[in-house]
């Protein structure tokens, strides 16, 4: 028999007047089938695509059924989820003559893998034919397989804190889990207030550099990356931020944390960045430098002390939510290198 105080937390009991789902740990269920409607369309209604031809966008989403949840079962979390989505394209050649079609996904599932989904794009009856369909059947559909691809990245982490609470020695097996999970299923971790256990803990870290290139000034982007309202516009999301040196910032709902240690208008800002999933007050720090390049402005990222077990993830959350993001927002798409 274990001594007084080291038996399993799962079942120490005398802190809580009612015993019973210890932690959550035997079944609990949350649904999530309102807020997993409003989120994907959300995402749909901000899909758009342009060429040569024209430009097409997602301007309704008309039928959503199905239904979605999340589970917990002896500390291991268990998404269901199973949608028919319908929506209206709408495309504008170069001309202004307007198009219109219709979008159909009907197994979006967690049966399915994102590259198994099946995405039908067709032209409404009796529209003539035009360019723009290919361009909604290959551009467009790739945008709305990411976008859905993010509904569920918001599935697993956003909707997830408290469906399994902190045992005895603060250190619940969904945080454990979490710094395993790939930039494919979960690109930015779930919001939580509770400081993480694992302070004070070496562990590996790595860094690495990233560069892009954007079709504005380096005044406009520095701007884009320290003005709140900006910030907010190209991320989605809530956000706080204090564009001033020791000035904190919460950004994606609060999926990532830091604070600004050196701004440099129009030139450098450097940081103290983090996921909320990281160690506890672990951050990596972060240098972006811009320069101007014939009416384009090159920006160099360098990212030192990012734990390497999150290398990948943070690459592909920079490019996805930072750069890509902020090229569809603000329309400065250019070259990658």
């Amino acid at each position: 028999m274990a001594k007084w105080g080291e038996g399993d937390p799962r079942w120490i009991v005398e802190e809580r007047a009612d015993a019973t789902n210890v932690n959550n740990w035997h079944w609990t269920e949350r649904d999530v089938t309102n807020w997993s409607s409003d989120k994907l369309k959300e995402l749909l209604l901000a899909v758009n695509v342009e060429n040569e031809e024209g430009s097409c966008e997602i301007t309704e989403v008309g039928k959503m059924e199905g239904e979605a949840s999340i589970n917990n079962r002896k500390g291991k979390l268990i998404f269901f989820y199973e949608w028919n989505v319908k929506a209206t394209w709408t495309g504008t050649s170069k001309m202004g003559i307007k198009y219109k079609g219709n979008i159909e996904v009907p197994n979006l599932s967690d049966e399915n893998d994102m590259e198994d989904l099946d995405i039908s794009v067709t032209l409404c009856k009796d529209e003539p034919e035009t360019p723009l369909l290919a361009l909604m059947k290959k551009e467009g559909a790739k945008k709305i397989r990411d976008a859905l691809g993010r509904y569920v990245e918001y599935l697993k982490t956003e909707l997830t804190q408290g469906m399994i609470l902190p045992t005895a020695n603060g250190v619940s097996k969904q945080q454990q889990s979490q710094s395993k999970v790939t930039v494919d299923k979960t690109e930015f971790g779930s919001a939580s207030s509770a400081p993480r256990p694992t302070a004070g803990v070496k562990i590996p870290t790595c860094k690495f550099s990233m560069k892009d290139t954007f079709l504005t000034s380096p005044e406009e982007l520095y701007r884009v990356f320290t003005n709140q309202e900006m910030v907010q516009a190209f991320t989605h999301s809530a956000a706080v931020l204090e564009a001033d040196k020791g000035g904190k910032f919460r950004l994606l709902d609060g999926n990532v944390l830091g604070e600004f240690q050196e701004l440099v208008p129009d030139q450098k800002i450097a940081m103290k960045w983090r996921y909320n999933t990281w160690p506890c007050e672990h951050y990596a720090t972060i240098t972006m430098n811009l320069a101007e390049r014939g009416g384009e402005t090159e920006l160099s990222v360098e990212f030192k002390g990012v734990p390497a077990s999150e290398e990948e993830r943070t690459k592909e959350g920079w490019q996805r939510y930072y750069f890509e993001a902020i090229k569809q927002t603000f329309g400065y798409g250019a070259r990658l290198y």
